[in-house]
């Protein structure tokens, strides 16, 4: 079979005697030659046309039987003056499908070689192979005596050894029942929007805010209710009726505002008179530069909050890890949606995982990316103030893993044309504009989000220095 595989004159064969076929030139019930006599008007090897003959029998082309020439099975094409085949029903996508299309698709580009300041990444020289390896290898010899699909809402390792991290971590209680291992974040967004979404179900997201996210509800059918943000984050004085809220309390994303004492408690208070479940993303809450850690909402109110955290801040977003920590009421619900997804996340990363929070490896991995990270902003800071002064507005700085540089008097609508030259000059640039919601009014300022956590010490420097000339060049 192998070589069969291999060898090209049986596939011309194949090839030659469908076309024949297909033409009409062999007809239902026609004798093909012998397996001999074909082989000699092919030059080729009698085993060559004897496997091309039971390839074409496999695939319903040719019936062979022992001692007769092998004949043209029927049906495979059409007689002369015959009638075409009836025109074919319109085939129709679903509902969702039909969503899923009507939004923008993303933007794709190569990264610059000289500094990308593209949100999200991280420095590969950040990953901590030695920790990673050592406890794959643990993983992976403690082989199971059978190999079996496993609970949908991960491993129970897991979900005890992330129990206890979310208590000492962010001061979250809750059961290992309640957590739910996801492949990324956005998974579990998806899972949000289909369990507590109907078609027609207004939603409230933070304006501008996480395209991902907004997607993911609206593909589910849901209606957006973008509710404008400040420094203070979601502004409650223009919350509608919703039946679910998604937020980003502990670092706004993009603008990086921290939601106040007293908005959570309102956001809490809007929830239990509108009957509806708040959303918490808490994408990047290992990162505190300037302020201390911010308690979560799901500490405040474990039964309206769905938590959602990922593993992509901390080791790699190429892993697809993430969890959830679900009110008690929805535990059977989002089980039942993660088995019928994809039945469960991948079992060997998730036990590194485990050996990696229970060694207290995890945590001695966080604590050293997130000064480093430190370093890099302040480098990243430094040079934005000495390069541009009194040209720049930085917001954001005090949490997360980048920070947003609002342009003073450039108008937004140069923003395109920055972003080409930055491009031609190695800088990869990504603005703020395209993540306040399409329908409303944008910034008339051009602003950029600048992700430091992938660039080391010199890109971010040259990056910002490449970056003040362009912009001198477009005022």
């Amino acid at each position: 079979m192998v070589q069969f595989e291999q060898d090209g004159v049986a596939r011309r064969i194949i090839a030659a005697i469908k076309e024949q076929i297909h033409s009409g030139a062999y007809r239902p019930g026609d004798r093909l030659p012998s397996t001999r006599a074909f082989a000699a008007e092919w030059g080729a090897s009698r085993t060559t046309v004897t496997a091309a003959y039971n390839q074409l029998d496999a695939e319903g082309y040719l019936i062979i039987r022992q001692g007769a020439r092998a004949i043209v099975a029927a049906g495979l094409e059409r007689a002369s003056g015959e009638a075409p085949l009836a025109t074919a029903s319109p085939r129709h996508l679903s509902a969702f499908a039909g969503r899923l299309l009507a939004l923008p698709p993303p933007v794709l580009a190569e990264p610059a070689n000289i500094a990308d300041f593209r949100y999200g990444d991280l420095s590969g020289a950040d990953f901590p192979v030695l920790a990673w390896r050592r406890a794959s290898n643990k993983a992976i010899l403690r082989r199971p005596a059978r190999l079996r699909y496993g609970d949908p809402q991960g491993s129970s390792v897991l979900r005890n050894a992330l129990q206890a991290y979310l208590w000492r971590a962010r001061g979250i209680t809750c059961a290992p029942d309640q957590i739910v291992i996801v492949n990324g974040s956005q998974q579990g967004l998806d899972l949000c929007a289909r369990l507590l979404l109907d078609p027609g179900d207004p939603f409230v997201i933070e304006n501008p805010g996480y395209t991902l996210a907004r997607h993911a509800f609206v593909a589910a059918g849901g209606i957006a209710m973008p509710v404008p943000v400040d420094a203070d984050g979601l502004r409650m004085d223009t919350l509608p009726p919703a039946r679910l809220a998604y937020v980003t309390p502990s670092h706004q994303f993009p603008l990086g505002g921290v939601l106040s004492a007293a908005r959570r408690r309102s956001l809490l208070a809007w929830a239990a008179g509108a009957g509806a479940y708040v959303v918490e993303d808490d994408y990047d809450g290992e990162y505190r530069h300037d302020i201390s850690p911010i308690p979560p909402l799901q500490a405040l109110d474990a039964d309206t909050v769905v938590y959602v955290g990922t593993l992509s801040k901390t080791l790699s977003p190429t892993l697809r890890l993430g969890y959830l920590v679900v009110p008690v009421s929805l535990r059977q619900a989002f089980s039942e949606a993660k088995r019928l997804t994809d039945r469960h996340a991948p079992m060997l990363e998730q036990d590194v995982l485990a050996e990696l929070l229970a060694s207290g490896a995890y945590e001695r991995h966080v604590r050293s990316i997130r000064r480093k990270n430190a370093e890099r902003r302040d480098i990243l800071l430094t040079a934005l103030i000495d390069r541009l002064g009194s040209r720049v507005t930085i917001a954001g700085a005090e949490t997360g893993l980048h920070v947003i540089a609002w342009m003073n008097g450039i108008d937004a609508e140069r923003e395109p044309a920055i972003i080409a030259a930055a491009r031609d000059a190695g800088i990869g640039l990504y603005p703020v504009s395209p993540l306040y919601d399409p329908s409303g009014p944008r910034p008339e300022t051009a602003g950029f989000i600048l992700g430091y956590a992938g660039l080391e010490a010199e890109a971010l420097r040259r990056g910002v220095a490449v970056l003040a000339t362009i912009l001198a060049e477009h005022r």
